[in-house]
């Protein structure tokens, strides 16, 4: 009985405690209506400043090296059967992709060029915007090319990059193989009037620095976005079968001799802005100009064939500004005709026409 009685006393002073609580929480509560909205006055609220944040500029969409505008398509391939001679272009094209295996060191059709393709200075077989196509060629030959100084056609063309970007032998003008190339690039530039060069076509111009190109700078350029191709000692890397290179070598025994086109400082810059590291495109480029210019310089530093340029250029005041080999028809030397700066060498240029 005496445990029940004190139970129960517990219990009493616990639910008046409770109560309590209760009271003193509603009275607290009372107090503060009241003096906040009992004397009719608004309580003033904290001020909250509101920060306007800038908006993001909306992301620049790069418009790549040049107007998408009219650039020249090379034709649908699909539709070459509907050609009368449509198997000898075709062995054009497949001679252009695979030129090593037809025509290089272990070739099945003549031994006469050094194992690189034709497709890996004309890429896409020719029909790449910017990737040295041959979008122009139907419509700009015959035509007297300065280098020569003769009238040109373009089985002599195609001889020139025979005997210098594939340092070989030329071929016969009559060949099949020859005219099984003519055949194709005609076809390529079927619908370019004559006299015209279709946009996009050729190298991409890029744009002169004030400095010369500098091939210790181009040095790092190579080692971070090339050597993983073409090797960190230039040679490429060669297919399995030992006929051809998957990814070509830039110096050395088997590259491009002095006399070809991409000696020439400004080709070269040109070619890699537009389609090189592997990834970039004349849509999304990856190098800056500086980087195409100081790795040209550096690439065309190194060593590689050599060949007879005496009767290059005959009229010297016609040279290209970046020809590095004399005489010349201004003051300036040998090693800033290959390396620049070459804004003065025009400026001269200009100032003797």
């Amino acid at each position: 009985m005496k445990k029940s009685a004190q139970s129960l006393l517990l219990l009493v002073k616990g639910v008046l405690g409770l109560l309590l609580a209760i009271f003193l929480l509603s009275l607290f509560v009372l107090v503060l209506v009241i003096t906040q909205y009992g004397t009719g006055e608004t309580v003033s609220q904290p001020k909250v400043t509101v920060v306007k944040v800038a908006e993001k500029p909306a992301a620049k969409t790069d418009p790549g090296l040049i107007s998408m505008d009219n650039l020249w398509q090379a034709p649908d391939w699909r539709t070459v059967m509907e050609e009368p001679n449509a198997k000898q272009i075709q062995y054009g094209r497949e001679l252009l992709v695979h030129t090593a295996e037809y025509l290089g060191p272990q070739g099945k059709v003549k031994k006469i060029s050094n194992g690189l393709n034709c497709q890996n200075c004309h890429l896409d077989a020719g029909t790449l915007p910017l990737g040295n196509n041959f979008g122009a060629v139907a419509s700009s030959y015959p035509k007297i090319r300065a280098r020569s100084g003769q009238m040109e056609d373009i089985p002599k063309r195609i001889n020139d990059c025979f005997e210098r970007s594939l340092n070989g032998q030329p071929l016969e003008r009559d060949s099949e193989e020859m005219e099984a190339m003519v055949a194709y690039m005609e076809w390529l530039g079927k619908a370019v009037p004559k006299g015209t060069r279709p946009h996009g076509s050729g190298i991409y111009a890029v744009p002169l620095m004030e400095r010369a190109a500098d091939p210790l700078l181009g040095k790092t350029v190579y080692d971070q976005q090339c050597a993983s191709c073409h090797g960190t000692g230039g040679q490429g890397l060669p297919q399995p079968s030992g006929q051809a290179y998957i990814y070509p070598p830039l110096w050395g025994a088997n590259s491009y001799n002095d006399g070809a086109g991409l000696y020439r400082l400004s080709r070269f810059a040109g070619f890699v802005k537009a389609n090189m590291p592997l990834g970039a495109t004349y849509k999304r480029p990856l190098l800056s100009d500086e980087e195409a210019w100081d790795l040209a310089a550096y690439v065309n530093s190194m060593e590689r064939p050599s060949r007879d340029k005496s009767a290059d250029w005959p009229d010297i005041s016609k040279k290209p500004m970046d020809h590095p080999f004399g005489p010349f028809a201004d003051p300036y030397p040998e090693a800033q005709h290959k390396y620049g700066p070459f804004q003065p060498i025009l400026t001269a240029k200009a100032e003797k026409q």
